[in-house]
């Protein structure tokens, strides 16, 4: 079993890794890390026009890597690239979309599981660190659903991390990006953020407890949209 300098260690080598990762990208790679992380989060929402020349000037480079961008996220299934009318942000109807829920609530699960039997003592510490923060949010007289969902994206991340399944991680990260800005309004839907407090608290005590099935369908029924969250869903997104 590691202890705890050990595991210390292995999340210093886990962001040196990142950042050699990172250090090789390409500008286009670069690009696009940047537009699906601002599509994920709902900046840039479904539907949005991508202009070519002004993203080449806000991140000062030329147009190739803009382009380059474009043509990796149209391979993602995160825009669409329509000829003259250049990159689109892709939109989703909502029956794919409760499709990809349903799909991202077993990957998710299935990343609980084994975080349950895998999850090291720093990142253990840092899960509780996140859980405290998002019920500090919540408890704020007016919370912020932007700051929620930010700490609530670091929560799942590190969830995913935690699996140490390098497959499984970018599988699910890269459908989560394709649903993050619908996922965004779920969260925003009336008393979810007390309802998602209490769901990764059943969640993170079930990894802590290294209970792999409490864990898996703690998780999976933390990102099932049942009852009235579904209608609400529905009645925002139907097309």
């Amino acid at each position: 079993m590691q202890n705890r300098a050990e595991d210390g260690l292995n999340c210093t080598i886990d962001e040196r890794i990142v950042g050699k990762e990172r250090e090789r990208e390409t500008l286009g790679e670069n690009l696009r890390r940047h537009l699906e992380r601002s599509i994920s989060v709902g900046e840039l929402a479904p539907g949005t026009r991508l202009d070519e020349k002004e993203l080449a000037a806000r991140y000062q480079v030329s147009r190739t890597p803009v382009r380059e961008a474009f043509r990796l996220l149209a391979a993602s299934g995160m825009v669409e690239l329509r000829g003259r009318q250049g990159a689109i942000v892709r939109e989703i109807g909502v029956n794919q979309l409760l499709e990809m829920f349903q799909v991202m609530a077993e990957l998710e699960g299935l990343c609980a599981r084994l975080a349950a039997r895998r999850i090291t003592t720093c990142q253990r510490q840092r899960l509780a660190e996140i859980h405290q923060h998002l019920v500090e949010i919540g408890e704020a007289p007016t919370p912020d659903p932007d700051l929620f969902y930010q700490v609530n994206l670091e929560f799942h991340e590190l969830i995913y991390t935690a699996s140490h399944n390098t497959f499984l991680e970018e599988q699910t990260h890269s459908l989560r990006n394709r649903v993050g800005a619908y996922r965004r309004q779920v969260t925003n839907l009336p008393q979810r953020i007390a309802s998602t407090i209490e769901e990764h608290e059943r969640v993170m005590q079930a990894i802590f407890q290294h209970d792999a099935e409490a864990a898996h369908n703690a998780m999976r029924g933390h990102l099932t949209l049942l009852g009235e969250d579904l209608i609400d869903f529905i009645a925002q997104f139907g097309r």
